[in-house]
C-alpha cells in the first residue's frame, strides 16, 4: 500500500475511535432511558451502528498490521509499476486519463486511483512510454497508448 492510503486509514480509525464510537455510546443510553428495549427501534439502530463502527475498526486495524507501505517517492525508473501514476490516451477517442497504481482497498477511481488487480493496471504493469496495451472491459477491448510515467 502507499504511505497516502495508509495514513487515510489510520485517519479513519482515529475519527471511528474519537467521534463516532462516542456519539454511537451516547445514543444508546439516550436509547435506554426511553424504557421497552425490546419494542425501541432508537436502541436497536443504535447497536446496530456499533456493531458495524466496531467490525469496521478491527478490519482496518488488520489491514494495518498487515501492510506493507511502499513510499512512491522513492521508486524510478520508466517502466510501471505499483505506485506509479501513469498518463494514458485511449487511442480510439483520443481522452486523456491520469491513474496511480495503488493497493486494491486504497482504490478510488473518482481520486484517479485503480487497483493493482484492475484489468488496466495489469495490462499496464511492466510497459513503457510509448507503448500500446489492449484492455479486456465489459463494454470491449480498449487500446491505450502510455504517454506518461511518474512516481509523484
Amino acid at each position: 500500500m502507499t504511505a497516502g492510503g495508509y495514513e487515510r486509514l489510520e485517519e479513519e480509525i482515529k475519527h471511528l475511535k474519537s467521534i463516532e464510537r462516542p456519539a454511537v455510546i451516547k445514543q444508546i443510553a439516550e436509547a435506554r432511558e426511553h424504557g421497552d428495549l425490546s419494542e425501541n427501534a432508537e436502541y436497536h439502530a443504535a447497536k446496530e451502528r456499533q456493531g458495524f463502527i466496531e467490525g469496521r475498526v478491527m478490519e482496518l486495524e488488520d489491514k494495518i498490521s498487515r501492510a506493507e507501505v511502499i513510499d512512491v517517492s522513492k521508486l524510478t525508473g520508466s517502466t510501471v509499476k505499483f505506485g506509479a501514476t501513469v498518463t494514458v490516451v485511449d487511442e480510439d477517442t483520443d481522452e486523456e486519463n491520469r491513474y496511480q497504481i495503488v493497493g486494491d482497498f486504497e482504490a478510488d477511481v473518482k481520486e484517479g486511483r485503480i487497483s493493482i488487480s484492475s484489468p488496466i493496471a495489469r495490462s499496464l504493469i511492466g510497459k513503457s512510454v510509448g507503448d500500446s496495451v489492449e484492455v479486456a472491459t465489459p463494454g470491449g477491448g480498449r487500446s491505450y497508448e502510455i504517454l506518461k510515467v511518474e512516481f509523484v
